[in-house]
């Protein structure tokens, strides 16, 4: 457990990202897949509903001993809490309302915050839409580990521990890299989740309040699905700096595994990416992928040329434009 990792930097490349040309490549072969460009209606409903689940859960917690508390965090709390953010994730693309209606998009994004505890919807676009045109963009896509992480979390325990703390780092990691001035948007979704968690603590008491955030903190630190922070552009091959995984978890993640796919195509929602797959099969099927996301995870720690050094950078070329 206290081998060192054997990078000592990022893999630095002078090329553009690979998304922008093969898109481009597909449409021009396969034009069918522009009518799969939609808003998909059902992300609101399936939204509303895994909030209401979550109300019904802050009441049956209330009265457990701690121990089911936390029990019930991870078992449950923690896949509703990180799917959740992979709806968010949607949202943040503009899916569930359409381009035509952004500020829609913002304001259900606030909403399908509330039982995740901590404000971030509005910052998560923000950033998000610079990770999709600028990625590994050296500076600009918070995404990339900073060079601490690199160079500290560089054996397998310490690995496992950086695992263990992801959010933690994601939330803090864009004031290092890349701090942007608050907007009014975040300070109403800041607003609105402080009165959504007092009135959590109000009316179902401290233990539900405390599987909010538990349940927040367990589902993106050390578990299966968390595999797909580090599935999705950690160079485990090299040439390679987008990576899909094709496994059952996608029933539950809104299909982000499909990450190829999204990256070439992020106004596709994620349940016609699967169609973008079968469409253009020759440009996918052919590509390094993953089935398990609990497999990615093991040898992220457990391989010693594997670390947060493995990620592919760039520096950017020209006018850097952001949100």
């Amino acid at each position: 457990m206290g081998a060192r990792v054997s990078r000592q930097d990022f893999e630095w490349v002078y090329t553009d990202q690979p998304h922008a040309d093969r898109r481009k490549e597909i449409l021009a072969k396969y034009p069918e897949i522009k009518s799969l460009m939609k808003p998909d209606y059902n992300l609101i409903w399936i939204v509303i509903l895994m909030v209401l689940a979550q109300l019904v859960a802050f009441y049956l917690v209330k009265d457990l001993d701690w121990k089911w508390v936390m029990f019930w965090a991870y078992a449950f709390g923690s896949c509703i809490s990180h799917s959740m953010t992979l709806a968010i994730h949607e949202i943040s693309h503009n899916l569930a309302f359409g381009n035509c209606n952004a500020l829609w998009n913002r304001y259900f994004g606030i909403f399908a915050n509330l039982p995740f505890g901590v404000p971030y919807s509005i910052s998560f676009k923000r950033y998000h839409m610079d990770h999709h045109r600028y990625l590994g963009g050296d500076g600009v896509d918070v995404d990339i580990p900073t060079d601490f992480e690199g160079w500290f979390f560089c054996t397998r325990f310490r690995k496992f521990i950086w695992v263990i703390l992801q959010p933690l780092i994601y939330a803090f990691r864009p004031m290092c890299i890349n701090p942007k001035p608050i907007t009014y948007l975040e300070v109403i979704n800041l607003l609105t989740q402080l009165s959504f968690d007092i009135f959590i603590y109000y009316f179902f008491g401290i233990k539900s309040l405390v599987y909010v955030f538990a349940g927040s903190v367990l589902g993106l630190g050390l578990h299966p699905i968390s595999g797909h922070f580090i599935a999705e552009h950690y160079m485990f091959l090299k040439g390679h700096e987008t990576f899909s995984y094709y496994g059952p978890l996608n029933l539950i993640t809104f299909n982000v595994g499909y990450h190829n796919e999204h990256h070439d195509f992020p106004n596709v929602p994620g349940k016609n990416l699967p169609l973008v797959k079968k469409i253009a099969a020759e440009y996918y099927d052919n590509l390094p992928q993953y089935n398990s996301w609990i497999r990615v995870l093991y040898d992220f720690v457990m391989d010693d040329s594997i670390s947060p050094y493995s990620r592919v950078k760039r520096h950017l070329k020209g006018e850097v434009k952001q949100d």
